[in-house]
């Protein structure tokens, strides 16, 4: 693409510049999060002032387009996931429906002594080892969420399973465990340095927090799940229904 400011114009410099900058992100090769050249770079290209492209840049950054990350650069931003609380659904299968093909940047299976509100929420010994899995997600080269679930020791899983395959379906095909009712509390959270390392933020970036109780079709918990998504990733859709 042709970058060129008209110096003529009576439009602002500013003004030019950004929508130019709308233009480049609209290009193949920028869709989904690619880097955009270094602001010093770009100037030149443009023969305007550095604080000049600022002013059109933080606009895009305002509007959500584009994402600047301290001591990286300037990104565009990728499409936001949405996930909804009516007939809810994993993580794989959200990403299955969008077309989307997930990674995992990390997975991590240990055993654990977990806190007390996780093995009241099971209903186990405080001393009660549980299954604990880890695993940093996204797409292509965007890891965009951390999670971390925990399993009821009475489903049998061992942590040799392939947990690169979809979660739900081990359960479903390999234990005759179905995932039935999930319960969910959502918040809006700083990241700290654990997370921000992980989701590749700043620490105290917002971050979408969001605790799942997973339950079998006997009302029974199977899974108790913490997940951690970089806010411009991710947003969480809420249906409802008024009844008369």
């Amino acid at each position: 693409m042709n970058l060129k400011i008209d110096h003529k114009s009576p439009v602002p410099l500013h003004i030019q510049a950004e929508n130019l900058l709308r233009e480049l992100i609209k290009q193949p090769e920028y869709i989904e999060g690619k880097m955009l050249p270094n602001e010093i770079e770009l100037a030149k290209r443009l023969a305007i002032s550095r604080s000049t492209l600022r002013l059109a840049i933080n606009k895009l950054v305002y509007e959500e387009l584009l994402i600047r990350k301290k001591g990286i650069g300037t990104k565009v931003a990728s499409t936001k996931f949405s996930s909804k609380s009516k007939n809810w659904l994993s993580f794989s299968q959200e990403m299955k429906n969008r077309g989307i093909e997930v990674k995992n940047f990390e997975l991590h299976v240990s055993w654990v002594v977990p806190d007390k509100a996780i093995t009241k929420f099971f209903a186990v010994d405080e001393d009660q080892k549980l299954l604990k899995l880890e695993r940093l997600r996204g797409k292509k080269d965007d890891p965009f969420v951390y999670f971390t679930s925990y399993f009821h020791p009475r489903i049998g899983l061992t942590g040799d399973e392939d947990f690169k395959r979809p979660l739900y379906e081990i359960l479903e095909t390999d234990y005759h465990v179905v995932a039935d009712l999930s319960q969910e509390e959502i918040d809006a959270v700083a990241a700290n340095k654990f997370i921000a390392d992980k989701l590749e933020i700043n620490i105290g970036d917002p971050i979408l927090s969001r605790k799942r109780f997973v339950f079998d079709q006997s009302g029974k918990p199977i899974e108790y799940n913490l997940g951690f998504y970089r806010a411009e990733s991710f947003t969480y859709t809420v249906e409802s229904r008024r009844d008369y």
